[in-house]
């Protein structure tokens, strides 16, 4: 079940291959992305020795969450992924260009994952072409609907 998707990833890149990755949250941090407080269409992923972090997501804190505790809505926050998968993303981001974005928040039997894709950046005249395609089936299908009645 999804919670937030990220559409502007997909315009700013091709998304070649997708993990799923855990992420480390506090206990205020789920109640208020359960509650859909959350965003993350301007972060991003990083490597730092050896490890993935999500950095830029905001998750504002509920109204009744604890008092005495100052809340970080942006703070940095690790992603948890396979040995493996870790070594090869850093493989691909340090040798080939590629970046990683993240691209969905979902449940997985009641844990919150996020899917990051490891994607390659547009160019201006690759988003435009894409947007001529959308325009362009749009259109058509518009043009079926409309035929059909």
């Amino acid at each position: 079940m999804s919670i937030t998707v990220n559409k502007k990833a997909f315009h700013d890149y091709f998304v070649e291959e997708k993990f799923e990755a855990g992420i480390v949250l506090e206990g205020w941090e789920v109640k208020a992305i359960r509650a859909g407080r959350m965003n993350i269409k301007e972060s991003y992923v990083i490597i730092k020795s050896g490890e993935i972090f999500l950095i830029g997501m905001h998750i504002s804190p509920l109204a009744m969450a604890s008092s005495h505790n100052k809340h970080d809505p942006i703070r940095t926050r690790k992603l948890l992924l396979n040995r493996r998968e870790i070594m090869k993303l850093i493989g691909k981001v340090e040798r080939s260009g590629y970046a990683l974005v993240p691209i969905d928040l979902h449940y997985v039997r009641g844990r919150i994952k996020l899917e990051i894709g490891l994607a390659k950046g547009k160019k201006q005249y690759d988003k435009r072409q894409d947007e001529q395609e959308k325009s362009g089936k749009r259109e058509a299908a518009r043009a079926m609907k409309d035929h059909q009645r």
